[in-house]
């Protein structure tokens, strides 16, 4: 069994990027069969707890309150209704739900306390559950972990050098800081990245040395081609080209061998030919359902109908980490602190964020 390394540099890693296809393809397949299951893949179902009304300017995002795209914004959901779509989710053959609340921030109180609960009832049906709230103390992290969370997703996106091109509205050590805080507890880390923004390979490059030279490294990493949205900053940039989405899988798995690496936005535009490569370059994860958070997806039964194609498994919960206990909210120890961190506002402009939040709708 290899061992891990965690010093890897941007200059190594664009050098394993752009290796002939198929010897990056054959290392790639060799290392995830070393240390995973070739014919297992994880399924998840991404559900949008808080939908829209989000503060912060990420280029990419049409949940940004500033841009006039289509989505349509819904309060908090109730436990029962989550509850309902985690058991469809289940009978369909997931194994994890990942909850996402637009929210630029966990802030204590009622409606944390339901994200909570909702923590609870899922994990309580012997699923896997992940959320994604945006940054988070170590206070509220504990909170989580005593719930039954599962996993926590924050999102490096980019490298830090072309992170200022994005967003402006938060730092990237807030990321970093959040997942430290995720560390601090027995949650395991899901953070990855967009590709397709604009950015250059060394950018590319530079996130993922972000993510490799942590330590221990995400248990989990999605790599996302971006889905241009009209109304957003990004609307005009061009679809990745399935080569590409291969190359990225291929180099996250090499450098990061033990992370689950998910196959997540942009799958609406890959042939199964496409995602059935992107599997054999090691990713062993996809989202399922008709929705990735506003975002269009891959009708689920298609899924299943690709699996059975390419002789895929669905892969239980709770195969790589065990099922965490859940500590009902009467008994917990970590009780709410009020706080209110100093999330950082970096506050530079970037003219295609300014133009897009200034448009006509």
């Amino acid at each position: 069994m290899s061992i891990t390394k965690h010093n890897w540099t941007k200059e190594e890693i664009i050098a394993i990027y752009n290796k002939p296809m198929m010897d990056l393809l054959y290392e790639a397949a060799s290392t995830h069969r070393e240390h995973h299951d070739p014919n297992v893949v994880q399924v998840s179902t991404l559900l949008s707890i808080k939908t829209g009304g989000c503060p912060e300017d990420c280029g990419y995002c049409p949940q940004a309150a500033r841009y006039h795209t289509a989505v349509e914004g819904n309060d908090l959901m109730s436990v029962s209704q989550v509850k309902a779509q985690a058991l469809r989710a289940k009978s369909s053959g997931s194994s994890r739900v990942c909850m996402g609340a637009a929210w630029r921030n966990v802030k204590d109180g009622p409606e944390f306390d339901q994200v909570l609960e909702m923590v609870r009832t899922i994990n309580k049906l012997d699923m896997e559950v992940c959320c994604t709230l945006g940054m988070i103390t170590e206070n509220q992290a504990h909170r989580l972990a005593e719930a039954g969370l599962y996993a926590y997703n924050h999102n490096l996106d980019t490298s830090e050098e072309y992170y200022k091109e994005v967003i402006s509205t938060r730092g990237f050590e807030d990321r970093l800081q959040t997942i430290e805080n995720v560390r601090k507890t027995n949650v395991t880390v899901c953070s990855g990245g967009i590709i397709g923004m604009g950015e250059s390979i060394e950018d590319r490059a530079g996130m993922l040395v972000a993510l490799s030279t942590l330590n221990p490294q995400p248990e989990s990493v999605p790599i996302n081609a971006l889905v241009a949205v009209e109304g957003t900053p990004m609307e005009e940039e061009k679809p990745v080209e399935i080569w590409e989405m291969i190359r990225m899988v291929a180099t996250t798995r090499i450098i990061m061998p033990e992370t689950q690496v998910r196959l997540s936005a942009g799958r609406m535009n890959m042939s199964r030919e496409g995602q059935a490569m992107c599997f054999f370059a090691g990713a062993n994860s996809i989202f399922a359902g008709d929705k990735l958070l506003t975002t269009p997806n891959p009708d689920v039964n298609e899924d299943m109908k690709m699996f059975e194609m390419l002789g895929l498994n669905p892969q239980k919960p709770f195969t790589k980490v065990s099922q965490p206990q859940t500590v009902e909210a009467a008994d917990s120890q970590f009780a709410p602190l009020g706080e209110k961190p100093k999330w950082s506002r970096p506050g530079h402009t970037i003219e295609r964020n300014l133009e897009a939040s200034t448009k006509e709708k």
